[in-house]
């Protein structure tokens, strides 16, 4: 029997361990693809942690991109051999209210990646044919794999955020440095807060764009008309407040924040708005993918070896990557990891 291996949580707060397996065979409207790439997202360290719902043992990684190498039956529109993206959204129930009203994001029986089902840290996966993604062709797996939720999270926030032409990004990490240069591309303002005293990062953000970069503990040298927030910290909500203009909204971007500290009510009165972007529609992909080959947008990524998994997502748990680290199971040419 052909077998494939994987980096597999057992329990909440376990470190990942390689473990081998059968290569499972696709079963009704599914894929069997071989993994080429899979990104490595600040998600995965609260499936690590225990913070968001999850069962185990699971092996975690939803942004996943490979070759079908066996078509199930009953799927359309894919074929062997064809490179796909594989997101967080894994399959939704389409019959409850939410999928009835285009709202598959808010779905009461989801099934997501690498989380419920077993995802991308491995050599092989199993995916729902219908929610797997075609991608831009001008850029590599690896550059590519960030893109399937950092890039389409950022993309929902930024749609959720209005049209506003000045945007702060507090946390300033794979997804926001994507997002910075779609901004740039459609003559918007980004405004990038990280932590204090990240010289680097800032200055990586503006060489993305950025026309700013500071101390998330600094005022915003303008008004914004909308703020975003990546990092899981709830501290950020009252200040993200404070420099939105009125009417103005704060978007929280990620699965799980920290407790928001209470703040007054002024700061939130003038028709200002919080939000928070749940998951993601199958046409967020379609109009995001759309926007990247126009934009011509391009990742910053840091290569890892897939028995590397638990050193990548400590890197990420530190901050200390420079855009986004992505696990590659199979060593490509050309390609150091």
């Amino acid at each position: 029997m052909d077998m494939m291996s994987a980096m597999q949580i057992d329990a909440p707060g376990s470190p990942l361990r390689l473990i081998e397996r059968v290569i499972p065979k696709p079963g009704l409207g599914e894929v069997l693809i071989r993994v080429d790439a899979c990104g490595v997202c600040r998600t995965d360290l609260h499936v690590l942690d225990g913070e968001i719902p999850a069962r185990y043992p699971i092996v975690p990684g939803h942004e996943i991109v490979g070759r079908v190498v066996q078509v199930g039956e009953r799927v359309d529109g894919i074929d062997q051999g064809q490179r796909v993206g594989v997101p967080w959204l894994g399959q939704t129930c389409g019959t409850c209210d939410y999928c009835r009203s285009e709202r598959e994001n808010l779905c009461d029986r989801p099934v997501f990646t690498g989380a419920t089902r077993d995802g991308g840290y491995a050599t092989h996966v199993i995916a729902d044919a219908r929610y797997c993604f075609a991608l831009p062709q001008g850029l590599g797996d690896v550059d590519v794999a960030p893109l399937l939720c950092a890039g389409l999270i950022g993309w929902r926030s930024l749609r959720l955020a209005g049209s506003g032409k000045r945007i702060g990004l507090y946390g300033f990490g794979a997804a926001a440095h994507i997002l910075a240069q779609i901004l740039a591309w459609l003559g918007r303002e980004a405004y990038a807060f990280t932590k204090e005293g990240d010289k680097k990062g800032q200055a990586f953000a503006r060489s993305l764009g950025c026309v700013w970069a500071g101390s998330s503990t600094s005022p915003a040298p303008k008004q914004l008309d909308a703020a975003i927030i990546f990092a899981p910290a709830g501290e950020l909500v009252p200040r993200a407040l404070k420099a939105v203009k009125k009417g103005g909204r704060v978007v929280c971007a990620g699965i799980y924040m920290s407790d928001i500290p209470s703040f007054p009510y002024a700061d939130l009165w003038s028709e200002r708005q919080i939000l928070s972007v749940a998951n993601l529609t199958r046409d967020d992909g379609a109009s995001f993918f759309d926007v990247v080959e126009r934009a011509r947008i391009q990742t910053v990524t840091e290569a890892f070896p897939l028995e590397k998994a638990n050193d990548a997502l400590e890197r990420v748990r530190e901050g200390s990557i420079d855009g986004a680290a992505v696990l590659v199971p199979h060593r490509q040419d050309g390609l150091t990891v």
